[in-house]
């Protein structure tokens, strides 16, 4: 029995060492092909080949090049649509491979933690309350002041959890997880008394956020998301040691060099930045955190120094892809975001455990 369960084991890492290998390349590919369809496909389909001559000639060649109607799609309409569409993507997808590896839990990932809540309940109040003082606010705070709001109720709902959960310089990970539920709990319960107060103009811009869009995407909010995420990036890749290390239990990353504390402090920072800038710009968007790096684990194994970028490259390709079939589905309207990966995320994530389920009790 042993030595079938060592062969077996043995060609499980065989197989992601194999599907590692490919891994990285797939994913950048499957990337720049999703990056391409969201280009070409909407209400007004144009070909690839017109996609690509646009980008090729559009935004170095002669302003009348840039002035026809494909150029004005693609350029001015699709492009910092679809950039920002990737970087969204490819947060949350590596926030969620972050968070997982901190818990040690493949379930685990920003949303358990109150994040998304937190940043949800400061939408809503700049919604319901900031239109008040709207008159009185300087154009730059009202054309900004929802996605501020929303980081800045990231970076509250985190700095709250952490503070709960540390004491004397420790972080413990089960009072983490404990926190975010009641942290969710308590911004849940703002977040109701805000709509319960809220206009029905207001409920209906609050639902629609909630549920996700990149309908307002601009290239100012690409400017505003993009340093987060670089420092979520960043912060990644001296992360990657550590987190394979913490999967092997704290006091065996300690004995092997790993600074336990210094690693969560800085994983904690980089998953606010990241998953609070996403849902400040595009709303909340579930599943994408949850289920592309467990879909990774299981294809390319569990080492960060790979995960990680995988799950930056195949976030943001599912996120344009998702985005695509928002837009066309019921197309002239537009679907919310998080209907659509919700709708395609549960199924899949669903089979992902009927079939762990299935390896574990035969």
């Amino acid at each position: 029995m042993s030595a079938e369960i060592s062969s077996g084991d043995g060609m499980a890492t065989a197989r992601h060492v194999a599907l590692g290998r490919a891994g990285l390349p797939a994913c950048a590919l499957l990337a720049v092909l999703a990056f391409i369809v969201s280009l070409s496909v909407g209400p007004v389909v144009i070909p690839f080949q017109r996609v690509l001559e646009v980008l090729w000639h559009g935004l170095s060649g002669p302003t009348v090049v840039r002035a026809t109607r494909e150029a004005i799609i693609v350029l001015d309409v699709r492009l910092p649509r679809s950039v920002l569409g990737f970087l969204v993507g490819g947060a949350i997808a590596s926030a969620g491979a972050v968070m997982q590896g901190i818990f040690r839990n493949p379930l685990a990932d920003p949303a358990l933690v109150g994040i998304s809540n937190g940043a949800a309940l400061a939408a809503v109040m700049w919604i319901v309350l900031g239109a008040s003082a709207a008159a009185y606010l300087p154009h730059v705070v009202n054309t900004f002041g929802l996605p501020i709001m929303a980081f800045l109720g990231a970076l509250l709902a985190t700095g709250l959890l952490h503070a709960i959960a540390t004491h004397k310089g420790r972080t413990s990970v089960a009072t983490m997880l404990f926190a975010g539920i009641a942290v969710s709990a308590l911004a849940g319960a703002g977040t109701g008394v805000m709509v319960f107060m809220s206009s029905d103009q207001q409920l209906r811009d609050f639902t629609f956020w909630t549920f996700g869009s990149l309908g307002g995407a601009t290239w100012a909010k690409v400017v505003a998301a993009t340093p987060f995420v670089l420092f979520l990036m960043a912060a990644c890749w001296p992360l990657a040691r550590a987190l394979d290390a913490l999967a092997l239990g704290e006091a065996e990353a300690f004995h092997v060099g790993i600074d336990v504390e210094r690693t969560k402090r800085l994983a904690i920072a980089a998953v606010a930045a990241g998953a609070g800038a996403a849902v400040a710009v595009a709303g909340v968007v579930g599943f994408v955190g949850l289920v592309v790096p467990h879909l990774l684990r299981l294809m390319i194994g569990s080492g960060h120094r790979k995960l990680l970028p995988a799950s930056m490259l195949l976030g943001g390709a599912l996120l344009l892809l998702a985005d695509v079939a928002a837009r066309t589905l019921a197309s002239p309207a537009e679907l919310p975001l998080g209907v659509v990966t919700a709708a395609l995320g549960a199924p899949f994530f669903i089979g992902l455990l009927l079939r762990r389920r299935a390896a574990l009790f035969g």
